[in-house]
């Protein structure tokens, strides 16, 4: 069932009363007042919405959808749940069954994980364990980073975690609109995209070549699989290896791969992972890759050589540690179903262990004078704002720079000819521009 329509006064009403009669239900019980009366799913193919989309289309049940919008409500009707359980309480108190949390900012009561689990199964012990399968990595809530319950201090029950609907599906069913995760502590990772084109990519043609196979599997790969039944021959996803010098394009590629085959591609902070969560890395990565698999991205990691790179000898615990850490992001790495692209300036760089697990290299050279030049041509601002005494063919000759040396000289360039005052990019803007490349370089410029 496909729609855009965003969550509707009709909606909302239905989800406030199927969550209000549900706790009803279950507090009648408990509290002696009468017998609770089945609970009914609302027909939510009468009421669309993106909401009522997702649970049809996902076959959603009684104890799923009812899970899903208890998540929801704190959004689009704070006070509802403090209100019904205020009815049973008029003298105030807690009522720990119920579960529940108070928010840092939000004066209502925040649902759990035993929230969920009292309001469907009371005190039946066994009802509450098949319940809780909902929460399990399996589970669509999981698999899809629907919601999940938040991790809760050591020798606290999981279950008196706050129940948590991703960011993402709050805001596409309360406003129609899917909002991209950015980079934060619970999320390593940060969309990155081009302007560019293909022709704007100045490589080698055997580099060129390796990069349009890439393209070939994330465009007929699913096909294969489909099609041909090859699920249980093939192993999931493509791990391919960039690597050559900073500035000859491997960032470049990876957002043209996504920009030309529909997907979004993410640049992982390695030094978050590495460094800020030690300890937590299997919580942010789980989230990241499993938003990553069911969104079709492609996972970006920059200088991987960081995380990858030669082991040496465990020192100490935290050495043990780390090692745990790299293990279980490479595990994650080899199941992904998508693109996963790890770069490094180096092959070498990158532990053998580690390289026999990608299914292709791509090497990104350095240009060579023909590369150079035409990495010139493309980049050069309109000739009517060139001076007549560049020449192209000299420049690309007499200096060996990256695309992105050429790239940060023409920039420079430009800027200090504007700051000047000066009609036309002259041959000493851009050596003063190649002059602080060289520097920034650690190289000497000779003219």
């Amino acid at each position: 069932m496909g729609t855009t329509t965003q969550i509707s006064h009709g909606v909302l009403n239905v989800v406030q009363h199927f969550v209000e009669s549900a706790i009803r239900a279950r507090l009648n019980r408990d509290f002696g007042k009468e017998e609770a009366l089945a609970l009914n799913v609302p027909d939510f193919a009468k009421h669309p919405s993106i909401l009522s989309g997702f649970i049809i289309d996902n076959q959603l049940k009684k104890a799923e959808i009812l899970c899903l919008l208890l998540a929801l409500v704190p959004y689009i009707s704070p006070g509802l749940i403090s209100t019904v359980v205020g009815n049973y309480l008029p003298n105030g108190g807690d009522f720990p069954d119920f579960g529940g949390v108070k928010g840092k900012n939000h004066r209502g009561i925040l649902p759990t994980g035993e929230t969920v689990l009292y309001i469907l199964a009371g005190r039946d012990m066994d009802k509450r364990v098949k319940l809780s399968t909902m929460f399990e990595d399996d589970h669509l809530f999981t698999q899809k980073s629907v919601l999940h319950i938040e991790p809760v201090p050591s020798g606290e029950p999981k279950m008196s975690g706050r129940l948590v609907l991703d960011d993402e599906f709050v805001d596409l069913f309360t406003s129609g609109k899917i909002s991209r995760p950015k980079l934060s502590g619970d999320f390593p990772a940060q969309l990155i995209a081009t302007k560019s084109d293909w022709a704007d990519l100045v490589l080698k043609d055997k580099t060129l070549e390796e990069i349009k196979e890439l393209e070939i599997w994330l465009n007929h790969n699913e096909q294969l699989m489909n099609e041909w039944d090859m699920r249980d021959k093939i192993k999931p996803g493509f791990r391919v290896l960039f690597f050559g010098p900073s500035g000859t394009g491997k960032t470049m590629t990876a957002c043209l791969l996504g920009k030309y085959t529909g997907r979004d591609v993410y640049r992982v902070d390695l030094s978050m992972v590495i460094s800020k969560y030690i300890g937590e890395t299997e919580k942010n990565l789980s989230g990241l890759f499993n938003k990553a698999e069911h969104k079709n991205w492609i996972l970006f990691f920059d200088e991987a050589d960081s995380l990858f790179g030669k082991r040496t000898n465990v020192r100490d615990a935290h050495d043990k540690y780390a090692n745990q850490e790299v293990s279980y992001l490479l595990q994650r790495i080899e199941a992904h179903h998508g693109l996963v692209i790890l770069a490094s300036n180096m092959k070498g760089n990158i532990d053998s262990a580690f390289t026999r697990r990608f299914n292709a290299f791509v090497e990104f050279d350095l240009p060579e004078f023909s590369e150079r030049l035409k990495l010139w041509q493309v980049y050069m601002p309109k000739s009517n704002k060139v001076n007549k005494d560049i020449y192209l063919e000299e420049l690309a000759k007499n200096y060996e720079l990256t695309g992105a040396n050429i790239v940060n000289v023409i920039h420079y360039a430009g800027l200090l000819t504007i700051k000047k005052k000066n009609p036309l990019l002259d041959k000493e803007a851009l050596l003063a521009g190649i002059r602080k490349e060289y520097k920034k370089e650690g190289k000497i410029l000779r003219q």
